[in-house]
């Protein structure tokens, strides 16, 4: 590293991450720059280890996990922003260095919300529930197309995956039906990929069920109603400890359950769920409440009544999403207390 790219004194620094070079900007505690450098990918983490232990900002996007993680190893406290929450501070045109100084200044802000930091099991957790999705996503993409190119041939398969997966050898070994021989060729090969793919997406499932049962956050997790083992796990890998959020409605928030505000004059707005924040965790939470709303015994459960109460006063979609709404706020108790877990009957009547 020459002697023009050394570390000067400084109170923040800022990282623009790209794919091979990073731009740094470096504030001193008045907020003015006093270091503007870019680096390589082999030689920024060079810069830092010679820099003192300071405040270091990055938006938090692809690659920024891993720099956090190596950066707070040397001692830096690794401050990582939101996309959205820095473009308010981009001035005029865009350059690396405009972007870096605009991060500067959300980095600096005192009401500025950072995204947690993820250990690396989570970082892998986090992977096997994308991976896992994807391929889910791939297997219905190639039902789909196996049964058009069926209906091409005036064959109409029943709906949904499990029938499908029974109709179509029949229709395979059918050799009175309209399949050509080429046709019936690429259908057997498209179903034996099928079942690869099922295959596949078994052995995930099961690493992930693994991994829910061996971890005691995990387990008691799954003490709540609607929360199995893809839901648990989802959430760690999202969340973590939880401790990022001061209170449960800010989890819940986070994963866009409470209705978005459009307040002014003094006059108070609610409009419908923001859908914000992480949708593959809300996915999974609420099919985890649509089943909790319609097989949950209430008569000796304590979110019985309530739901009762919910039925009976709004339509069943909107009492699924205040379940969900609920649920998330639970999630939030047992993450941040210790041995916490869902009591399915209410203490203060045991």
């Amino acid at each position: 590293m020459s002697t023009r790219n050394a570390p000067r004194p400084a109170a923040v620094y800022v990282i623009d991450i790209g794919k091979n070079v990073f731009h740094v900007v470096g504030l001193d505690s008045g907020g003015g720059p006093v270091q503007r450098v870019r680096f390589r990918r082999d030689t920024l983490l060079q810069f830092f280890e010679r820099a003192g232990p300071a405040i270091v900002g990055m938006e938090s996007c692809a690659g920024s996990q891993w720099v956090a993680r190596r950066l707070q190893a040397l001692g830096h406290k690794v401050r990582l922003i939101p996309a959205p929450f820095v473009k308010p501070y981009v001035k005029s045109n865009k350059s690396d260095i405009i972007d870096a100084e605009a991060i500067a200044e959300a980095a600096t802000r005192p009401t500025m919300r950072f995204a947690a930091i993820k250990s690396e099991e989570q970082a892998d957790l986090q992977a096997l529930h994308r991976v896992r999705d994807q391929m889910i996503g791939t297997r219905t993409r190639l039902i789909n197309q196996m049964r058009a190119f069926c209906l091409e041939y005036g064959i109409a398969l029943r709906q949904g995956g499990g029938l499908f997966k029974l109709d179509l050898p029949l229709v395979l070994d059918d050799a009175s039906n309209d399949l050509s021989p080429a046709m019936r060729r690429l259908l057997g090969d498209l179903l034996a990929d099928l079942r690869r793919l099922e295959q596949r997406i078994d052995h995930v499932t099961r690493e992930i069920g693994a991994i829910a049962d061996r971890e005691d956050v995990a387990r008691r997790l799954m003490t709540i109603p609607g929360i199995g083992a893809l839901g648990t796990t989802a959430v760690l890998a999202a969340v973590g400890n939880g401790r990022q959020f001061q209170k449960a409605r800010d989890l819940a928030a986070w994963l866009g359950l409470v209705p978005r505000e459009h307040s002014t004059g003094g006059k108070q707005k609610l409009l419908g769920i923001s859908k914000r924040g992480n949708r593959y965790v809300r996915k999974l939470l609420v099919h985890g409440a649509r089943s909790c709303f319609r097989h949950l015994d209430r008569t000796r459960d304590r979110l019985g009544s309530w739901l009762d109460g919910l039925q009976s006063r709004m339509h069943p979609n909107k009492a699924v999403v205040a379940l969900v709404a609920k649920m998330a706020r639970i999630v939030w108790v047992v993450l941040t207390k210790p041995g916490a877990l869902y009591e399915r009957g209410d203490p203060a009547f045991a």
